[in-house]
């Protein structure tokens, strides 16, 4: 078993962890970077995150095409995966889902804002980005390269962007990395939401976050993984 295959495998997983952990539904999809071609990544052919097997992961270049000739569906909004990866060469794994928690905060003038510990791997700002602010009145997708390159240039640096009445990306530089932040991005959005109805709130400072961003201990992220992977009854070993 190659690493490759290890990396693929645990591509499986994340969809399905994503899916137990109510970041995504029957929608959203995550990828990662080929470890030995910056210049294409896997994802998985258009299936419900909860249902996604290793045979359904494909090789894809950044012009969002599949690497072997196959009859199978894609998802549409690839231009978000190969967008991101053209001008971010740092991230090796995307997340795009429509986390109900999040949406809100994408659709008013209340910032998202790491409010507790565990948030605050995602970062200290997260811009919002619409897509009607170029490209007018559209099914709100992101069809093209184009679209995907204003999402990508929006992101900037930063780790997560909300997409007006959409849903949200969230970038990281490992596979495990990007599926944390995507979970606590859901879980802060539900109590940021919570905290306020008690009024006036205390953020993470920007030292605090840069702290909790700046110790990732190997050992931890393990751990979470393997509690997530559990939770789905999956291995987090290729069988």
């Amino acid at each position: 078993m190659t690493k490759l295959d290890e990396q693929v495998y645990d591509l499986a997983v994340a969809n399905r962890i994503l899916a137990r952990e109510d970041v995504v539904d029957g929608y959203g999809h995550v990828s990662i970077r080929h470890p030995g071609r910056a210049d294409r990544f896997f994802v998985s052919c258009s299936r419900s995150p909860e249902l996604v097997e290793v045979a359904d992961i494909v090789e894809v270049d950044l012009d969002c095409k599949p690497i072997e000739a196959s009859d199978r569906q894609m998802y549409t909004e690839l231009p978000i995966h190969a967008a991101i990866y053209k001008l971010r060469p740092d991230v090796m794994a995307v997340v795009h889902s429509h986390a109900y928690e999040v949406i809100p905060y994408s659709t008013s003038k209340t910032k998202l804002r790491p409010i507790l510990h565990s948030a605050g791997v995602i970062g200290h700002e997260i811009p919002v980005w619409d897509i009607r602010d170029r490209f007018g009145d559209t099914d709100m997708l992101v069809r093209t390269m184009e679209q995907g390159l204003d999402l990508a240039a929006r992101l900037g640096r930063n780790d997560v962007v909300l997409m007006r009445g959409h849903g949200c990306v969230v970038t990281a530089e490992s596979l495990p990395l990007a599926v944390r932040a995507a979970v606590y991005l859901k879980v802060n959005a539900k109590v940021q939401t919570e905290a306020m109805a008690f009024g006036e709130n205390r953020f993470l400072s920007d030292g605090e976050i840069s702290a909790i961003r700046g110790k990732t201990a190997p050992s931890g992220i393990r751990r979470l993984w393997e509690y997530w992977a559990r939770r789905c009854q999956l291995p987090t070993k290729v069988p």
